[in-house]
């Protein structure tokens, strides 16, 4: 008995001793859990229950050059109701006026709200929703309704705010106005200007802390946010919303006429490189047309007979050969080993100047006048359009701009037909606006000034950076060749036989150069080719204020597809109104004159808007058809003698117009 006595002794001081050991153990655990593990866990225990949450801030407006919005951010609010944290005196009291105050300011009935109110206090519910897209006046105003009024705790107040980006130009340029978006692993994606000045328009986030409630909702603690988001700057874009209009519809216009895939016009200012218009429009599968891919920027291709004025120049610089200068254009056919170069005219031009070489657009003069020229030193003609910057990229901000492509001596695809095939604009490749960087440096007298689409940063009315003209080459070649080339432009248009004569007319100048360009050359059938149907240029000719391109893509082919068909009359329309709305030298006062509808007629061409100014513009520097068409339709009878720019006007500036039946201009 006794040694059964002590058995069970054993055991139980065995057991008693485990206890206190499990007991230690316990003990210990605790106090590591709470003095040496006790901030990491307190921490874990947080996340669970409060949890700090980014705040976007607003992103910076993107206005045009006169203040005109092209992209906002508008805060749109929630109103939520936590009815757990309302004291039963406050509920009873302002269920009722809250109700009517909702009703009275959002449609629906009170008992509509009182309904909502009593079933979210019945269930507890911490996060009733109440109404959804508030602007900040609403918003203001519900934060004063009865029982909100009294905040996030007793009033059980719950605001949700929320930002969407606006385009009140709605699809006018959406594609050059762009976004900026950032995916779930923080990727930007970013098109357009948005993309390109997201650095000052993006603002920096600020910081909120929430606390988990039922069904995995957060809760804003508090009405303060723990730091708060600071706005994006105002950015102030070079686009004349005006110019931009013009431009769309112009393109549209055409596009839809000749059924094209898609198209592009580009409108920048001569002296700075501000981008005034920049429309790129493309079709869908049901015909019609919008903003689907930056073309003009983005788009590099063969630009076709445009790129013969880079080959002029180079030619008139090397001394290979001068504007006087008789070539033979065959009978419009030209074999070069076994190629045969041919003119679209058939029978040829027969021995032409190089300057109507130019006018006619002949493919046989210029390949012989490069081919003939450079063939035994190919580097010096590829070096001397490098040193007008042809193989360059303009370096825009604007995400995606396409690379030239410029082929040297030995490259790969380097053929003895190279330099007959890059003498029209084939075997190269360039962008829209690159082309018409360099038509731009023509219209400025030789400098080439970067393409520009900002002009200021602002906070407020605080300017934060300012970008000013960037000159990218301040002379692509001399001043002779210029002068030379200037005058050639002009005759395209002005001269019968000129490609783009049919654009011409007596009360508008304009300078430019056709192009067609074939492409899809997969197909051996030509039946299957496709075009690319061009015009670069610039306007006035005369003192230009305005240059400008337009490449409309695989037109239909029964309806037309030269470039003097399809992308001329898009050009002159944008010229004619763009022309027609502003004045184009700081010399002349002459404002809202418009374009009437029948844009052939020479009574009709244009007419002055219904508010007449009342003295004499001053119209000395201008080229004399420009001056007689503002003159004329301020009711003038004006008399011309000699050609060119006026030197003198009979009449004044200042005069009053009352007094004024005729002046008399004076050309030089």
């Amino acid at each position: 008995m006794a040694a059964t006595d002590k058995s069970i002794l054993k055991r139980l001081y065995l057991v008693a001793g485990f206890m206190v050991l499990f007991a230690g153990a316990v003990l210990f655990k605790l106090v590591s859990i709470q003095v040496v593990d006790g901030e990491k866990y307190q921490a874990m225990a947080d996340t669970r229950t409060e949890r700090m949450f980014t705040i976007e801030p607003n992103r910076g407006n993107l206005y045009s050059d006169d203040g005109s919005l092209l992209a906002t951010s508008v805060s749109k609010y929630t109103i939520r109701f936590d009815a757990v944290t309302v004291s039963n005196e406050d509920f009873k009291a302002n269920v009722k006026p809250l109700a009517d105050a909702l009703a009275k300011n959002f449609g629906k009935t009170s008992s509509h709200y009182q309904q909502i109110l009593r079933k979210a206090r019945e269930n507890k519910n911490r996060y009733a929703l109440i109404v959804r897209n508030l602007d900040y006046s609403e918003y203001m105003a519900v934060k004063q309704f009865p029982l909100f009024n009294k905040g996030a705790f007793k009033g059980g107040l719950i605001i949700e705010q929320n930002t969407k980006r606006e385009h009140p130009l709605g699809k006018i340029a959406e594609r050059s106005v762009g976004y900026e978006r950032v995916d779930e692993n923080g990727y930007y994606t970013r098109v357009g200007m948005e993309g390109a000045f997201g650095q000052y328009l993006r603002g920096i986030s600020g910081k909120r802390l929430k606390q988990k409630i039922a069904k995995g909702q957060w809760k804003p603690i508090g009405n303060d946010n723990i730091i708060e988001p600071k706005d994006g700057y105002d950015v102030y874009s070079t686009i004349d919303i005006n110019i931009q209009d013009i431009a769309h519809h112009a393109l549209l216009g055409q596009l839809e006429k000749y059924q094209a895939d898609h198209g592009t016009v580009i409108v920048m200012e001569v002296k700075t490189g501000e981008v005034k218009a920049i429309s790129n429009l493309g079709q869908t599968a049901d015909g019609k047309y919008y903003e689907r891919l930056n073309y003009a920027i983005g788009e590099s291709h063969e630009p076709g007979s445009t790129f013969k004025l880079v080959n002029l120049v180079a030619a008139l610089e090397d001394k290979v050969i001068d504007t006087s200068s008789v070539i033979d254009t065959e009978k419009g056919a030209w074999k070069l080993y076994k190629h045969t170069i041919k003119d679209t005219k058939r029978g040829g031009h027969g021995k032409i100047t190089m300057s109507t070489a130019f006018e006619v657009s002949s493919n046989v003069a210029f390949a012989k006048m490069i081919h003939e020229g450079y063939k035994n030193d190919p580097e010096k003609y590829v070096n001397r359009l490098m040193s007008m910057g042809i193989h360059k990229e303009l370096g825009l901000p604007v995400l995606g701009e396409g690379k030239p492509v410029l082929r040297y001596p030995g490259d790969k695809g380097w053929s003895g037909l190279s330099l007959a095939q890059m003498a029209y604009g084939y075997e190269v490749s360039i962008t829209p606006l690159q082309t018409l960087a360099f038509y731009n440096a023509i219209a400025n007298d030789g400098e080439m000034v970067k393409p520009r689409l900002l002009k200021e940063v602002k906070e407020w009315n605080k300017t934060i950076e300012k970008f000013d003209k960037k000159v990218l080459n301040p002379a692509i070649c001399s001043q002779s060749t210029v002068k030379k080339v200037q005058q050639i432009l002009k005759n395209v248009v002005e001269k019968e036989h000129g490609t783009g004569h049919g654009m011409y007319s007596k009360n508008f100048s304009m300078a430019g150069k056709t192009g067609t360009t074939q492409t899809n050359y997969v197909s051996r059938d030509k039946s299957k080719y496709e075009y690319i149907s061009s015009f670069a240029g610039y306007f006035p000719a005369d003192n230009p204020k305005y240059s400008c391109i337009v490449v409309i893509h695989k037109p239909d082919k029964s309806v037309g597809y030269y470039g003097a068909d399809v992308s001329g009359p898009v050009f002159k329309s944008v010229a004619q109104k763009v022309y027609a709305t502003s004045p184009l030298t700081s010399e002349v006062d002459v404002k809202d004159v418009l374009i009437a509808k029948n844009e052939d007629s020479h009574q009709g061409y244009y007419k002055v808007a219904q508010q007449k100014y009342s003295s004499m513009p001053n119209v000395k520097g201008m080229c004399g058809m420009d001056a007689v068409a503002i003159l004329e339709n301020l009711g003038i009878e004006v008399e011309v003698k000699g050609n060119g720019k006026v030197k003198n006007q009979s009449i004044s500036k200042g005069t009053d117009l009352s007094s004024v039946k005729k002046i008399v201009l004076e050309l030089i």
